[in-house]
């Protein structure tokens, strides 16, 4: 019986040399793939060492580097459940994280290792380490001296790979299980839709603590043996000076919308591009037209979730239409359904619920979250509200459950206004999206004070500070005297939402 290890599947299609550039950054470092083997070896040998076995949990939160790929690889290799964090998420934050995943090992940035190191031993973390933005610091100092461990641990399909944690509409953080056959047939069935082939560049600006730069964007490269252009973050110049030598980029829409800006982008430089992925939050119409318009490439946009890695896609090969996420992937089951589960007409508004290989495990030790999440036959109940056509082609058109996308990162409600509701002198609150040019959706909070007491925007914003990771905090503060409820005592988000529905114009 083969081995369902993702490593395995992954470094079977490594390319033939060695020497093949895998990680490329602007500034000429290279990393090759068999440099990022022998690394990830070391790696696997000192988790094995500091005595990590199958299903034991390492926490990441550290800046993009490939020392920070190669963990993952190793936490794969070894059968350990990789558990990344976003980088902006506070002290008060990964408290929560660590008591919940309970895992062996944290890896964080050095500035904060000190601190966490605390923190993690009330919740029982053997090993706090740290990783730094230059690819140094106690975590590297601990590998080097160790030579690298060439056995891959023996996974089945069903066994956990990553968690990865999602905002919960009850304020709680819920984690994702992914196993190794999740990661690897999402990972097989995109590499084949979006028809990778020798030569391909894959130009990456994401953050490698989500789906979308970490397994949709490093899986498919490393699936073909491509050369990646690994960029620490999004800018605009060194963009516009590599996609003239890329032939595909994965991005969120503030991406498009940026190049877009940008005068020195056009149909001659993008003379060489194969593709142009869009993803993470919704991609306007007025952005595909302009990007059709001005490169003569018309945006790819797909649709998923961290539960389920991608869902959809448009085709590479056939129409692809603004406004639509496409089709269910070949091995993914997708219909649209009215709240009691019961399938939808065509071109009717529902939610849309999915079955497939690609979809995760539950929730990490919430089995009740899981059951609710689930139909008796199986399908998973996206809380998107969808639209289906004929010919099976899905549109998003909203969010059953509240969820903010800004700058392609999910924010629930109830997390924000649960902090809001903690300051003195608020009586209640009312978190909204609002269209918003650069991120898609700026995060915007209504407060109702106590009779008496006055607040300005910045006291608010300043109490949420060290509260919240940057993208959950609000961009606008706005104050009510009460906040429009119907006749069940509801609050009126959408009220709201048409309220305030121009300020970030």
């Amino acid at each position: 019986m083969p081995n369902a290890n993702l490593f395995a599947i992954l470094s079977s299609r490594y390319p033939s040399s060695p020497e093949a550039v895998f990680l490329e950054s602007p500034d000429g470092k290279v990393v090759s793939y068999g440099e990022m083997d022998e690394l990830s070896g070391r790696m696997a040998a000192a988790l094995r060492a500091l005595g990590t076995r199958v299903g034991d949990r390492v926490v990441v939160q550290v800046e993009k580097t490939p020392q920070a790929v190669a963990l993952y690889l190793a936490c794969l290799r070894v059968g350990a459940v990789y558990i990344p964090l976003n980088t902006a998420y506070t002290t008060a934050e990964l408290d929560y994280f660590l008591s919940d995943s309970e895992p062996r090992i944290l890896v964080c940035d050095p500035s904060a290792e000190e601190a966490l190191r605390a923190i993690a031993l009330n919740h029982g973390v053997a090993h706090t380490m740290g990783l730094n933005s230059k690819g140094g610091g106690s975590w590297v100092d601990t590998v080097s001296g160790y030579s690298p461990d060439p056995i891959i641990e023996i996974c089945t399909a069903d066994d956990i790979a990553a968690i990865l944690y999602t905002s919960g509409t009850t304020g709680r953080s819920k984690g994702a299980m992914l196993s190794h056959g999740n990661l690897a047939s999402n990972a097989l069935s995109l590499h084949r839709l979006w028809a990778f082939r020798d030569g391909d560049v894959l130009l990456h600006a994401l953050p490698i603590y989500h789906v979308h730069g970490l397994f949709v964007a490093l899986h498919c490269a490393m699936l073909n043996g491509s050369k990646v252009w690994f960029l620490p973050r999004f800018n605009i110049d060194t963009v516009v000076d590599l996609i003239s030598e890329t032939t595909v980029m994965m991005g969120v829409p503030t991406f498009y919308v940026r190049l877009l800006s940008d005068p020195r982008f056009d149909r001659n430089l993008c003379a060489r591009m194969r593709l142009f992925i869009a993803g993470s939050a919704p991609l306007l119409v007025d952005t595909f037209d302009e990007f059709e318009a001005r490169t003569g490439h018309r945006i790819l946009e797909r649709y998923g979730m961290t539960e389920a890695g991608m869902i959809t896609s448009n085709p590479y090969d056939g129409l692809r239409l603004a406004g639509s996420v496409g089709f269910p992937l070949p091995d993914v089951e997708a219909r649209v359904c009215d709240d009691a589960g019961h399938g939808v007409a065509f071109g009717e508004t529902g939610t849309l619920e999915i079955s497939g290989p690609n979809v995760f495990k539950g929730y990490w030790r919430n089995p009740g979250k899981t059951a609710a999440e689930f139909r008796d036959d199986g399908f998973f109940v996206t809380g998107d509200l969808s639209v289906m056509d004929r010919d099976g082609r899905v549109a998003i058109v909203g969010r059953a459950k509240d969820l903010i996308i800004s700058g392609g990162f999910n924010v629930y409600p109830k997390e924000v206004e649960s902090e809001l509701d903690e300051i003195e002198g608020v009586r209640e609150s009312a978190v909204i999206g609002i269209p918003h040019p650069d991120l898609g959706e700026g995060v915007t909070a209504v407060v109702v004070t106590e009779p008496g007491v006055t607040l300005t925007p910045e006291e608010v914003q300043h109490h949420l500070k060290e509260r919240l990771a940057k993208f959950k905090q609000p961009k606008r503060v706005f104050f009510m005297a009460e906040l429009p409820r119907n006749a069940m005592g509801k609050v009126q988000k959408k009220t709201l939402r048409d309220c305030y529905s121009a300020i970030y114009d």
